[in-house]
């Protein structure tokens, strides 16, 4: 942070005293574009030829950055009274609180109930991530597509929420950022 006052618009990669337990710090601030370090390529590693424990560690330190996590499912329903009635069902099923918005009713935190069909056949599955855009662009490596007309952002410019081009099993599956 401190290398960076002076450089308004630069960005940075920092390599040096990166760690599993800090990488999630150097990534938070803005000027950050990515890291890396020994940490992920040991040199023992190296030495002994261990190329799966270093693809391990890479993929552990993708995996920390990301922080994928299933936030909630989301049911289609009709109407507000379809909707409503699923609700009540959960709450009094599982004794989960009910919370009313516009769009929506949530069973605790784990269940929205749509007013509404929204994106998908069946509803959709809500996964946050510790940074969207970096999500983003981690899935369109592997071959994924977003649907790019449900972008939201921050006022920053960077997104926060996105949509999956393709179901799965009736469901759409959305990016949030924590």
């Amino acid at each position: 942070k401190a290398m960076s006052a002076p450089y308004g618009k630069m960005r940075f990669m920092p390599t040096g005293g990166i760690n599993p337990d800090n990488l999630l710090n150097y990534l938070k601030f803005d000027k950050i574009i990515a890291c890396g370090g020994s940490f992920m390529v040991k040199e023992d590693l190296i030495k002994a030829g261990n190329f799966d424990a270093i693809r391990d560690l890479t993929r552990g330190a993708v995996k920390t950055m990301l922080g994928l996590e299933f936030l909630h499912i989301g049911i289609n329903s009709d109407n507000a009274e379809e909707a409503m009635r699923g609700a009540k069902m959960v709450q009094t099923m599982f004794g989960m609180p009910l919370c009313e918005g516009n769009k929506s009713i949530f069973a605790g935190t784990e269940f929205e109930f749509m007013k509404q069909k929204g994106p998908g056949k069946m509803g959709h599955i809500a996964i946050r991530t510790n940074f969207c855009d970096r999500a983003m662009a981690y899935f369109k490596r592997c071959g994924f597509a977003f649907d790019e007309s449900t972008i939201t952002y921050f006022d920053n410019g960077k997104p926060k929420f996105v949509y999956f081009k393709d179901e799965i099993c009736g469901f759409a599956f959305h990016l949030i950022q924590k």
